[in-house]
Protein backbone atom coordinates (compact mmCIF):
# COMPACT_ATOMS: atom_id res chain seq x y z
CA UNK A 1 0.00 0.00 0.00
CA UNK A 2 0.78 3.77 -0.17
CA UNK A 3 3.42 4.33 2.41
CA UNK A 4 2.26 6.94 5.01
CA UNK A 5 5.54 7.89 6.31
CA UNK A 6 7.21 8.82 3.67
CA UNK A 7 4.06 10.06 0.86
CA UNK A 8 3.83 13.82 -0.12
CA UNK A 9 1.80 15.21 -2.47
CA UNK A 10 1.03 18.81 -4.03
CA UNK A 11 -2.44 19.77 -5.40
CA UNK A 12 -1.88 21.61 -8.26
CA UNK A 13 -5.87 22.80 -8.43
CA UNK A 14 -7.39 23.17 -11.75
CA UNK A 15 -7.28 20.40 -14.32
CA UNK A 16 -4.20 19.65 -13.11
CA UNK A 17 -2.18 16.27 -11.25
CA UNK A 18 -2.66 16.10 -7.26
CA UNK A 19 0.83 15.88 -6.74
CA UNK A 20 4.46 13.54 -7.47
CA UNK A 21 4.09 10.00 -7.48
CA UNK A 22 4.87 8.34 -4.04
CA UNK A 23 8.33 6.55 -5.26
CA UNK A 24 10.71 8.06 -6.63
CA UNK A 25 11.06 7.50 -10.67
CA UNK A 26 7.42 7.66 -11.18
CA UNK A 27 6.51 10.86 -13.90
CA UNK A 28 3.18 12.65 -13.10
CA UNK A 29 0.09 11.50 -15.22
CA UNK A 30 -2.62 13.25 -16.78
CA UNK A 31 -5.00 9.53 -16.09
CA UNK A 32 -5.32 9.66 -19.78
CA UNK A 33 -4.09 5.84 -19.50
CA UNK A 34 -5.57 2.73 -17.69
CA UNK A 35 -2.49 0.63 -17.89
CA UNK A 36 -0.94 0.05 -14.89
CA UNK A 37 2.47 0.31 -14.75
CA UNK A 38 4.60 -2.10 -12.83
CA UNK A 39 8.68 -1.17 -11.27
CA UNK A 40 11.16 -3.13 -10.76
CA UNK A 41 10.54 -3.23 -6.79
CA UNK A 42 6.87 -4.87 -7.65
CA UNK A 43 5.16 -1.78 -6.97
CA UNK A 44 3.08 -0.42 -9.53
CA UNK A 45 1.51 3.31 -10.34
CA UNK A 46 -2.26 4.21 -11.52
CA UNK A 47 -3.03 6.75 -13.06
CA UNK A 48 -6.52 8.86 -12.59
CA UNK A 49 -7.22 12.55 -13.14
CA UNK A 50 -7.34 14.20 -11.39
CA UNK A 51 -5.07 12.80 -9.20
CA UNK A 52 -2.31 12.21 -11.71
CA UNK A 53 -0.13 8.85 -10.87
CA UNK A 54 -0.40 6.97 -7.98
CA UNK A 55 2.19 4.41 -6.78
CA UNK A 56 1.48 1.57 -4.39
CA UNK A 57 3.66 -0.67 -2.94
CA UNK A 58 1.17 -3.17 -2.37
CA UNK A 59 -2.67 -3.52 -2.65
CA UNK A 60 -4.17 -1.28 -0.27
CA UNK A 61 -6.59 -3.68 2.23
CA UNK A 62 -8.23 -0.58 3.80
CA UNK A 63 -10.47 2.21 1.99
CA UNK A 64 -12.37 4.77 1.88
CA UNK A 65 -14.31 5.98 -0.75
CA UNK A 66 -16.83 9.02 -1.93
CA UNK A 67 -19.91 7.08 -2.46
CA UNK A 68 -22.04 3.70 -3.61
CA UNK A 69 -20.48 3.59 -7.54
CA UNK A 70 -16.99 3.06 -5.97
CA UNK A 71 -18.68 1.00 -3.16
CA UNK A 72 -20.26 -1.09 -5.89
CA UNK A 73 -16.64 -1.66 -7.64
CA UNK A 74 -15.19 -2.74 -4.37
CA UNK A 75 -17.78 -5.33 -3.97
CA UNK A 76 -17.68 -6.69 -8.07
CA UNK A 77 -13.90 -6.85 -7.73
CA UNK A 78 -14.38 -8.73 -4.16
CA UNK A 79 -12.52 -6.61 -1.82
CA UNK A 80 -13.87 -5.69 1.60
CA UNK A 81 -16.25 -2.87 1.57
CA UNK A 82 -14.82 0.75 2.01
CA UNK A 83 -14.78 1.98 6.07
CA UNK A 84 -16.66 5.22 5.13
CA UNK A 85 -18.57 6.93 2.19
CA UNK A 86 -19.84 10.36 1.41
CA UNK A 87 -23.42 9.16 3.49
CA UNK A 88 -24.34 5.51 3.87
CA UNK A 89 -27.71 6.00 3.59
CA UNK A 90 -26.91 6.93 -0.24
CA UNK A 91 -25.58 3.35 -0.64
CA UNK A 92 -28.17 0.71 -1.27
CA UNK A 93 -27.10 -2.43 -0.16
CA UNK A 94 -30.99 -3.63 -0.92
CA UNK A 95 -29.80 -3.73 -4.76
CA UNK A 96 -27.77 -6.88 -4.34
CA UNK A 97 -30.59 -9.07 -2.74
CA UNK A 98 -31.15 -10.24 -6.91
CA UNK A 99 -27.81 -11.79 -6.55
CA UNK A 100 -27.21 -14.95 -4.82
CA UNK A 101 -24.02 -14.74 -2.39
CA UNK A 102 -23.48 -10.92 -2.98
CA UNK A 103 -24.22 -8.93 0.27
CA UNK A 104 -22.99 -6.20 2.26
CA UNK A 105 -23.25 -4.87 5.80
CA UNK A 106 -23.09 -1.04 6.18
CA UNK A 107 -23.61 -1.00 9.56
CA UNK A 108 -20.45 -0.15 10.50
CA UNK A 109 -19.54 2.17 7.46
CA UNK A 110 -19.01 5.66 8.86
CA UNK A 111 -20.47 8.62 6.89
CA UNK A 112 -17.87 11.39 6.75
CA UNK A 113 -20.82 13.94 5.69
CA UNK A 114 -22.10 15.44 9.35
CA UNK A 115 -23.57 18.32 10.31
CA UNK A 116 -23.02 20.47 6.93
CA UNK A 117 -19.55 19.13 6.25
CA UNK A 118 -16.61 16.93 6.82
CA UNK A 119 -14.10 16.98 9.55
CA UNK A 120 -11.03 16.16 8.89
CA UNK A 121 -10.51 14.02 12.27
CA UNK A 122 -13.05 11.16 10.60
CA UNK A 123 -10.05 10.55 8.10
CA UNK A 124 -7.33 10.11 10.58
CA UNK A 125 -9.97 7.59 12.67
CA UNK A 126 -10.53 5.74 9.69
CA UNK A 127 -7.15 5.76 8.36
CA UNK A 128 -7.24 4.55 5.17
CA UNK A 129 -4.82 2.80 2.68
CA UNK A 130 -6.06 4.86 -0.01
CA UNK A 131 -9.04 7.24 -0.24
CA UNK A 132 -11.50 6.81 -3.43
CA UNK A 133 -12.83 10.21 -3.34
CA UNK A 134 -12.18 13.52 -5.86
CA UNK A 135 -10.70 15.72 -4.05
CA UNK A 136 -12.37 18.64 -5.89
CA UNK A 137 -15.68 17.39 -4.54
CA UNK A 138 -14.13 17.87 -1.15
CA UNK A 139 -12.78 21.36 -2.02
CA UNK A 140 -15.87 22.33 -3.86
CA UNK A 141 -18.52 20.93 -2.79
CA UNK A 142 -18.88 22.50 0.78
CA UNK A 143 -17.00 25.60 2.61
CA UNK A 144 -14.60 23.85 5.27
CA UNK A 145 -11.58 22.31 3.54
CA UNK A 146 -8.70 24.19 1.80
CA UNK A 147 -5.97 22.56 -0.29
CA UNK A 148 -3.41 22.04 2.70
CA UNK A 149 -6.00 19.62 4.19
CA UNK A 150 -5.95 17.45 0.94
CA UNK A 151 -1.95 17.75 1.35
CA UNK A 152 -2.31 16.71 5.19
CA UNK A 153 -4.78 14.04 4.38
CA UNK A 154 -2.69 12.45 1.53
CA UNK A 155 0.71 13.19 2.86
CA UNK A 156 0.03 11.30 6.58
CA UNK A 157 -2.97 9.06 6.13
CA UNK A 158 -2.90 7.22 2.30
CA UNK A 159 -3.34 8.94 -1.09
CA UNK A 160 -6.48 10.68 -2.78
CA UNK A 161 -7.60 8.04 -5.88
CA UNK A 162 -11.00 9.53 -7.58
CA UNK A 163 -13.08 11.21 -9.71
CA UNK A 164 -16.87 12.57 -9.69
CA UNK A 165 -18.68 10.37 -12.58
CA UNK A 166 -21.84 10.30 -10.64
CA UNK A 167 -23.05 13.41 -12.91
CA UNK A 168 -21.51 16.59 -15.20
CA UNK A 169 -23.24 18.81 -13.99
CA UNK A 170 -20.83 20.43 -11.72
CA UNK A 171 -18.62 22.95 -13.22
CA UNK A 172 -15.81 22.51 -11.62
CA UNK A 173 -15.05 19.58 -13.19
CA UNK A 174 -15.25 20.79 -16.61
CA UNK A 175 -11.49 21.18 -16.67
CA UNK A 176 -10.04 17.61 -16.26
CA UNK A 177 -11.22 14.35 -17.52
CA UNK A 178 -14.16 12.11 -16.64
CA UNK A 179 -14.72 8.99 -17.16
CA UNK A 180 -17.66 6.16 -17.77
CA UNK A 181 -18.95 3.99 -15.34
CA UNK A 182 -16.22 0.92 -16.93
CA UNK A 183 -13.49 3.37 -17.36
CA UNK A 184 -13.36 4.18 -13.77
CA UNK A 185 -14.13 0.72 -12.92
CA UNK A 186 -11.01 -0.23 -14.86
CA UNK A 187 -8.91 2.01 -12.50
CA UNK A 188 -9.95 0.54 -9.85
CA UNK A 189 -9.41 -2.87 -10.95
CA UNK A 190 -5.64 -1.37 -11.21
CA UNK A 191 -5.41 -0.42 -7.62
CA UNK A 192 -6.83 -3.71 -5.83
CA UNK A 193 -5.09 -5.57 -8.97
CA UNK A 194 -8.67 -7.24 -9.72
CA UNK A 195 -8.06 -6.40 -13.05
CA UNK A 196 -9.66 -10.04 -14.09
CA UNK A 197 -12.75 -9.71 -12.65
CA UNK A 198 -12.86 -6.14 -13.95
CA UNK A 199 -12.50 -7.99 -17.92
CA UNK A 200 -15.32 -10.45 -16.58
CA UNK A 201 -18.10 -8.11 -15.84
CA UNK A 202 -16.97 -5.91 -19.06
CA UNK A 203 -18.28 -9.25 -20.82
CA UNK A 204 -21.44 -9.40 -18.58
CA UNK A 205 -22.10 -5.62 -19.61
CA UNK A 206 -21.46 -6.00 -23.30
CA UNK A 207 -23.90 -8.94 -23.27
CA UNK A 208 -26.40 -6.64 -21.81
CA UNK A 209 -25.92 -4.09 -24.44
CA UNK A 210 -26.47 -6.47 -26.98
CA UNK A 211 -30.17 -7.57 -25.63
CA UNK A 212 -30.78 -3.71 -25.36
CA UNK A 213 -30.07 -3.50 -28.67
CA UNK A 214 -31.86 -5.90 -29.81
CA UNK A 215 -35.12 -5.59 -28.01
CA UNK A 216 -35.29 -1.39 -27.29
CA UNK A 217 -38.46 -0.33 -29.52
CA UNK A 218 -38.03 2.37 -32.37
CA UNK A 219 -37.11 5.34 -31.67
CA UNK A 220 -40.78 6.90 -31.97
CA UNK A 221 -41.73 4.80 -29.09
CA UNK A 222 -39.85 5.65 -26.65
CA UNK A 223 -40.73 8.10 -24.09
CA UNK A 224 -39.75 11.69 -22.93
CA UNK A 225 -39.04 11.20 -18.86
CA UNK A 226 -38.19 13.77 -16.23
CA UNK A 227 -36.09 12.54 -13.13
CA UNK A 228 -36.53 14.66 -10.05
CA UNK A 229 -35.35 14.13 -6.61
CA UNK A 230 -38.55 14.26 -4.19
CA UNK A 231 -37.89 13.06 -0.47
CA UNK A 232 -40.99 11.65 1.75
CA UNK A 233 -44.47 10.12 1.25
CA UNK A 234 -46.26 13.39 -0.05
CA UNK A 235 -43.56 15.62 -2.41
CA UNK A 236 -44.65 19.22 -2.58
CA UNK A 237 -41.57 20.11 -4.65
CA UNK A 238 -39.08 18.36 -7.07
CA UNK A 239 -35.46 18.89 -7.51
CA UNK A 240 -34.73 18.68 -11.01
CA UNK A 241 -32.10 16.43 -13.06
CA UNK A 242 -31.06 16.83 -16.32
CA UNK A 243 -29.98 13.34 -17.77
CA UNK A 244 -26.10 13.80 -19.03
CA UNK A 245 -23.31 11.43 -19.28
CA UNK A 246 -22.90 11.14 -15.61
CA UNK A 247 -23.26 7.23 -14.26
CA UNK A 248 -26.64 7.79 -12.26
CA UNK A 249 -27.81 8.35 -15.52
CA UNK A 250 -26.57 5.29 -17.28
CA UNK A 251 -29.89 2.99 -17.36
CA UNK A 252 -31.29 5.78 -19.03
CA UNK A 253 -29.12 6.59 -21.50
CA UNK A 254 -28.72 3.11 -22.43
CA UNK A 255 -32.55 2.95 -22.74
CA UNK A 256 -32.29 5.67 -25.31
CA UNK A 257 -35.33 7.91 -23.31
CA UNK A 258 -35.92 11.49 -24.23
CA UNK A 259 -35.56 14.01 -21.12
CA UNK A 260 -38.18 15.89 -21.19
CA UNK A 261 -36.52 18.84 -19.18
CA UNK A 262 -34.31 19.32 -21.77
CA UNK A 263 -36.65 21.06 -23.93
CA UNK A 264 -37.20 23.56 -21.06
CA UNK A 265 -35.99 26.77 -19.12
CA UNK A 266 -35.69 23.87 -16.31
CA UNK A 267 -31.92 23.87 -15.04
CA UNK A 268 -30.19 21.13 -13.33
CA UNK A 269 -30.38 21.07 -9.41
CA UNK A 270 -26.65 20.62 -9.68
CA UNK A 271 -26.14 23.81 -11.77
CA UNK A 272 -29.14 25.65 -9.98
CA UNK A 273 -29.79 24.06 -6.66
CA UNK A 274 -33.70 25.26 -7.02
CA UNK A 275 -36.70 23.12 -6.71
CA UNK A 276 -40.16 23.21 -8.96
CA UNK A 277 -43.43 22.64 -7.61
CA UNK A 278 -46.38 21.01 -9.49
CA UNK A 279 -47.86 23.46 -11.45
CA UNK A 280 -44.34 23.93 -13.28
CA UNK A 281 -44.57 20.38 -13.76
CA UNK A 282 -47.91 20.61 -14.96
CA UNK A 283 -46.32 22.76 -17.59
CA UNK A 284 -43.61 20.11 -18.46
CA UNK A 285 -46.17 17.37 -18.23
CA UNK A 286 -43.64 14.41 -18.75
CA UNK A 287 -45.00 10.98 -20.21
CA UNK A 288 -42.82 9.37 -17.33
CA UNK A 289 -41.60 10.91 -14.29
CA UNK A 290 -38.78 9.19 -12.41
CA UNK A 291 -38.19 9.97 -8.74
CA UNK A 292 -35.07 10.06 -6.50
CA UNK A 293 -34.85 9.73 -2.92
CA UNK A 294 -37.32 6.95 -2.89
CA UNK A 295 -35.21 3.69 -2.74
CA UNK A 296 -35.81 2.94 0.57
CA UNK A 297 -39.35 2.15 -0.41
CA UNK A 298 -40.46 -0.95 -2.35
CA UNK A 299 -42.09 -0.63 -5.30
CA UNK A 300 -45.17 -1.46 -3.97
CA UNK A 301 -44.62 0.62 -0.90
CA UNK A 302 -43.72 3.91 -3.63
CA UNK A 303 -46.89 3.26 -5.45
CA UNK A 304 -48.58 3.21 -1.91
CA UNK A 305 -47.71 6.66 -1.09
CA UNK A 306 -45.93 8.87 -2.89
CA UNK A 307 -48.22 7.53 -6.03
CA UNK A 308 -51.35 7.43 -3.72
CA UNK A 309 -50.44 10.73 -2.65
CA UNK A 310 -50.14 12.45 -6.29
CA UNK A 311 -53.19 10.60 -7.51
CA UNK A 312 -55.39 12.76 -5.00
CA UNK A 313 -53.70 15.82 -5.48
CA UNK A 314 -55.84 18.68 -7.24
CA UNK A 315 -52.75 19.32 -9.22
CA UNK A 316 -50.85 16.48 -9.78
CA UNK A 317 -53.24 14.35 -10.51
CA UNK A 318 -53.65 15.94 -13.73
CA UNK A 319 -50.56 14.82 -15.25
CA UNK A 320 -50.04 12.07 -17.94
CA UNK A 321 -47.80 10.19 -15.91
CA UNK A 322 -49.93 9.80 -12.83
CA UNK A 323 -53.15 9.40 -14.99
CA UNK A 324 -51.01 6.47 -16.99
CA UNK A 325 -49.46 4.69 -13.89
CA UNK A 326 -45.93 6.09 -15.03
CA UNK A 327 -44.89 7.30 -11.98
CA UNK A 328 -41.46 5.09 -10.60
CA UNK A 329 -38.51 5.07 -8.33
CA UNK A 330 -35.75 6.53 -10.53
CA UNK A 331 -32.72 4.71 -9.01
CA UNK A 332 -29.91 5.94 -6.25
CA UNK A 333 -27.59 8.95 -7.04
CA UNK A 334 -24.81 6.16 -6.94
CA UNK A 335 -24.34 3.20 -9.50
CA UNK A 336 -20.92 0.61 -10.02
CA UNK A 337 -21.20 -2.36 -12.04
CA UNK A 338 -23.54 -4.81 -10.18
CA UNK A 339 -25.96 -2.22 -9.35
CA UNK A 340 -26.22 -0.56 -13.07
CA UNK A 341 -27.30 -4.29 -14.23
CA UNK A 342 -29.72 -4.30 -11.24
CA UNK A 343 -31.11 -1.03 -11.98
CA UNK A 344 -31.37 -0.96 -15.68
CA UNK A 345 -33.17 -4.56 -15.78
CA UNK A 346 -35.57 -2.38 -12.96
CA UNK A 347 -35.92 0.29 -15.83
CA UNK A 348 -36.59 -2.03 -18.84
CA UNK A 349 -39.30 -3.33 -16.67
CA UNK A 350 -40.72 0.46 -15.66
CA UNK A 351 -40.32 1.84 -19.58
CA UNK A 352 -40.23 -1.26 -21.69
CA UNK A 353 -42.41 -3.93 -20.44
CA UNK A 354 -44.09 -5.15 -23.57
CA UNK A 355 -40.30 -5.13 -25.81
CA UNK A 356 -38.49 -6.93 -22.76
CA UNK A 357 -40.92 -9.63 -22.04
CA UNK A 358 -39.25 -12.79 -20.80
CA UNK A 359 -35.20 -11.03 -21.80
CA UNK A 360 -33.23 -11.40 -19.04
CA UNK A 361 -30.28 -8.98 -19.40
CA UNK A 362 -27.97 -10.52 -17.17
CA UNK A 363 -27.67 -13.65 -15.20
CA UNK A 364 -27.26 -12.92 -11.28
CA UNK A 365 -25.30 -16.39 -10.77
CA UNK A 366 -22.45 -15.29 -13.25
CA UNK A 367 -22.63 -12.01 -11.50
CA UNK A 368 -22.00 -13.70 -8.43
CA UNK A 369 -19.66 -16.13 -9.55
CA UNK A 370 -17.28 -13.20 -10.85
CA UNK A 371 -17.66 -10.89 -7.05
CA UNK A 372 -16.52 -14.08 -5.37
CA UNK A 373 -13.76 -15.42 -8.04
CA UNK A 374 -15.20 -18.28 -9.04
CA UNK A 375 -15.06 -18.16 -12.81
Amino acid sequence: MADKQTTRRAFLGGGAALGTSLLAGCTGGNGSTSQTTTTKDSSYSVQMAPVGEVTFDEVPQTWVANNGSWADMGVALGVEPPKGLWLTSRYHTQYYDPIPDVSVDKSGMTSLYSSGGVSKEVFYQLNGDVHVIDPHFLNNRFKGWEQKDIEEVADKIGPFFGNSIFSRGYAWHDSYQFYTLYEAFEKLSNVFQRQDRYEAFTSVHDEMQQKLAANLPPESERPNVAIFWASGDAPETFLPYLINEGTSYKQWRDLQVGDALAETDVQDFHASRSSIDYETLLEIDPEVILLRGQESKTAEEFQNTVVEFMKNHDVASDLTAVKNGDVYRAGGLYQGPITNLVLTERAVGQIYPDAFDGVSLYDPQRVSDIANGNF
